[in-house]
């Protein structure tokens, strides 16, 4: 355990935090007299942020581990899992598309995997790093257009449509990737990336 992997423990133990917070009763709910939603959208950022953070100081630090690699990417599902139901539950986004993004997350960890288990990589695509910004941006302006943001309400529709575009055509390109045997796995006995790089390429969940 070093600091990077704790600090993605913490994003995993924000979480539940995120959830509570969230689907609280508004009028059970205050912190120093601040809104759930405020508050929520303020653990979803800090959140985020780890999830860069953490990857940045292995890198820096060179401190990439195989546990690390291991729970990057299940932190950062559990935090969209957690996000996106509980948007659902607040009538604040369609159950189809949230169904549509979550199926295309566990898709692409199995392909993932199954690309690992071959000793290649799979990093991430243009596309899949849009979708994880217009993801983060539509979760955190519809969690504060709510209450607070109302006008903005409509951009976080927006960038939610554009999230739900860009995975289902990410996972495509993916799938033909992995099937055009173009995973960016290096040829045997070279590596295109030192080894830092390339382990820590392999955290990145877009």
């Amino acid at each position: 355990m070093n600091l990077p992997n704790a600090i993605t423990l913490g994003r995993i133990f924000l979480v539940p935090l995120l959830v509570v917070v969230l689907l609280t009763n508004p009028k059970e709910f205050a912190v120093f007299g601040v809104s759930r939603e405020v508050v929520g959208a303020l653990i979803f950022a800090l959140a985020s942020i780890t999830d860069w953070l953490d990857g940045y100081l292995a890198r820096r630090r060179g401190q990439v581990t195989g546990l690390g690699q291991w729970m990057d990417p299940l932190a950062d599902k559990l935090l969209v899992i957690a996000a996106l139901v509980s948007l659902v539950y607040l009538e604040l986004a369609p159950v189809w598309m949230v169904v549509v993004i979550l199926g295309r997350e566990m898709y692409v960890t199995a392909l993932r995997g199954m690309t690992h288990a071959r000793g290649q990589s799979l990093p991430a695509s243009l596309l899949g790093k849009i979708k994880l910004i217009a993801q983060v941006a539509a979760i955190l302006i519809l969690i504060l257009g709510k209450g607070h943001l109302q006008g903005f309400f409509v951009l976080g529709q927006v960038a939610l449509w554009i999230a739900m575009l860009a995975a289902v055509i990410s996972a495509i390109d993916y799938t033909m990737k992995v099937q055009g045997g173009q995973s960016g796995a290096p040829p045997a006995g070279k590596s295109a990336t030192g080894p830092a790089e390339s382990a820590s390429r392999d955290r990145i969940s877009a």
